[in-house]
């Protein structure tokens, strides 16, 4: 496991190009996901996420991902579970004070956001503790599930604004919209037939 972690560090700037894909894909499936219901699809895709980022990243189900945000190396694998940056406790050559066999976890986020499009922004931000009540859960369902949500709230602002800024238009505008004149050429194909 330790050395697929590694492999994903190195490789974080493909990885946060697949975690992209994977979340527009399951932004795009919110609708099925809402219609067979969420509580439904949770388990199965938990399992499938478990699966794949337990592989790679060594991931703890915290159901709070933040990979993208820290180089692709997961800071649930800290022993300390330290969430935002080094304990100050680093060995020389970035080796873990409790796991000295084992590089830190925030060294090699720092390697991996150096290597993102974004890393470099992303890795400062501060990011909230752990919620325990998540742990188990999928975040890619709740990642994208708030997404949708997000997009459907701006359509639906951008449309109550248009409202508010023409509110006589329903009061003017026609029932049906009219016909239009057809042009010559219909006419006369239609007349000689």
């Amino acid at each position: 496991m330790y050395r697929f972690r590694l492999f994903a560090v190195r490789h974080a700037r493909g990885f946060e190009w697949i975690y992209k894909v994977v979340e527009r894909a399951m932004v795009l499936l919110d609708p099925v996901f809402a219609k067979a219901g969420y509580n439904r699809v949770e388990r199965p895709i938990a399992m499938v996420e478990k699966g794949v980022k337990s592989l790679l990243f060594d991931c703890k189900m915290c159901g709070q991902c933040v990979l993208s945000s820290t180089g692709m190396s997961c800071p649930m694998n800290c022993p300390k579970l330290i969430r935002n940056g080094p304990c100050g406790g680093v060995r020389d050559g970035g080796y873990c004070e409790v796991k000295p066999e084992m590089k830190c976890v925030w060294v090699l986020a720092w390697d991996g956001a150096s290597r993102m499009k974004n890393g470099g922004e992303k890795i400062r931000e501060v990011l909230p503790p752990v919620e325990h009540s998540l742990q188990g859960s999928s975040s890619w369902l709740r990642v994208s599930r708030e997404k949708a949500n997000a997009i459907r709230e701006s359509r639906d602002a951008s449309r109550k604004a248009l409202v508010k800024a023409f509110p006589e238009a329903r009061l003017n505008e026609p029932a049906a919209a009219p016909l239009s004149v057809e042009p010559s050429k219909a006419t006369r194909a239609e007349a000689e037939k």
